[in-house]
């Protein structure tokens, strides 16, 4: 059947980054609906960010566009321009190769929600605009800019 039952898709706190970058989205939740559906050329993610929380490192995709939606709540979108507060009803786009670092800052009192999508190509390197990373969906490890791991979980 294609409906998701939303409340049976498992709630995945916090990100795969290794430390110390981990702390600022370790509070996010994400379920991933779009998996549960069975879907495999994108994913579609629903999101929920406590006040103080950041969505993820501020990043760009090589082969990977990107799109939020703000369902409730209010977020601040951080990207190489400057900074836009997004609310319920706004969305952001994100293409593919721009090298514009982007994520979302929870600066409010009260948790927002919304989704996330983007596609999934095997060829995508995420890089991150601010700190020493980038990973690679060809196997999900994460690396120094020179290239060299960090240490897996």
């Amino acid at each position: 059947m294609p409906k998701v039952e939303i409340a049976a898709v498992p709630r995945r706190k916090g990100s795969g980054y290794p430390a110390p970058h981990d702390q600022p989205c370790s509070e996010r939740i994400r379920q991933r609906l779009g998996e549960a559906g069975g879907l495999v050329d994108f994913g579609v993610n629903l999101m929920q960010l406590p006040p103080g929380g950041w969505s993820s490192q501020r990043h760009w995709h090589s082969h990977e566009d990107e799109f939020v939606y703000v369902l409730a709540g209010e977020l601040v979108l951080i990207e190489d321009g400057g900074e836009s507060i997004l609310r319920a009803g706004d969305c952001a786009a994100f293409a593919k190769g721009t090298g514009n670092g982007h994520h979302l800052v929870n600066r409010s009192v009260t948790t927002a929600t919304y989704l996330e999508v983007g596609s999934r190509s095997p060829d995508d390197v995420t890089t991150c605009s601010d700190v020493d990373m980038m990973s690679s969906n060809a196997d999900g490890r994460f690396l120094h800019t020179d290239g060299t791991p960090y240490p897996e979980r």
